[in-house]
């Protein structure tokens, strides 16, 4: 007969459970130090965002001028002139042939939408894109609207600049406006926006020739 011998099993699983011990305490103060940075980062997150909303609520209190309002926030401790009383201007400037010729073709574009506003309300269905595409060419329009603006000084182009923007894309909203399909009549809701469109630029218009005068 022989005599079996019962062997004792190798302790590789608990050696395996040792160093796997070893490096979970290894990781550990890493993983605190992630969750902390974390914890750390969504407090000053909180914090940072309960200030700005107090910054946000002493703006508010704070009432901007009416130019701002129409033309976008001009930010705290802009130095943008908002008045046109307060333009400054570089005279020498104003008085070339490049920025005169300029002035009369802005004031004629001004004189442009006026009568497109009259001939609205005369005939609510009357087509304006023919007037938008010709008398309102964007990039003549761009380019006489920045001659002019190179007349005044930094801290008043930062006003003008605004009003350029607002100029911009009153015409094309506007346009975007009287497309209408044939055969379609205009809804009362378009015609009111068109008119509106055509109102906004002409006090842009007018509000950025005062700059010049």
């Amino acid at each position: 007969m022989f005599a079996w011998k019962v062997r004792p099993l190798p302790r590789l699983r608990h050696r395996y459970l040792a160093c796997d011990t070893t490096v979970l305490t290894r990781l550990r103060p890493a993983w605190n130090v992630t969750g902390t940075t974390a914890l750390n980062a969504e407090q000053s997150r909180k914090a940072f965002l309960a200030q700005a909303a107090g910054l946000s609520a002493s703006l508010l209190a704070v009432p901007l001028p009416a130019f701002a309002a129409k033309y976008g926030s001009i930010g705290a401790g802009s130095t943008a002139v908002l008045d046109p009383t307060e333009a400054e201007i570089d005279e020498d400037v104003l008085k070339s042939s490049a920025v005169q010729g300029a002035l009369e073709k802005v004031k004629g574009y001004q004189s442009t939408v006026q009568k497109m506003k009259a001939g609205l309300d005369s005939d609510p269905q009357a087509n304006l894109k023919p007037y938008i595409v010709k008398e309102l060419d964007f990039a003549n329009l761009r380019d006489s609207l920045n001659i002019l603006n190179s007349a005044f000084e930094e801290d008043t182009q930062r006003g003008t600049d605004r009003l350029i923007r607002a100029i911009l894309q009153d015409i094309t909203e506007l346009e975007t406006a009287n497309a209408q399909k044939d055969g379609v009549p205009r809804s009362a809701r378009r015609l009111e926006i068109m008119q509106g469109k055509l109102a906004k630029l002409d006090k842009a218009f007018g509000d950025y020739i005062a700059f010049a005068k």
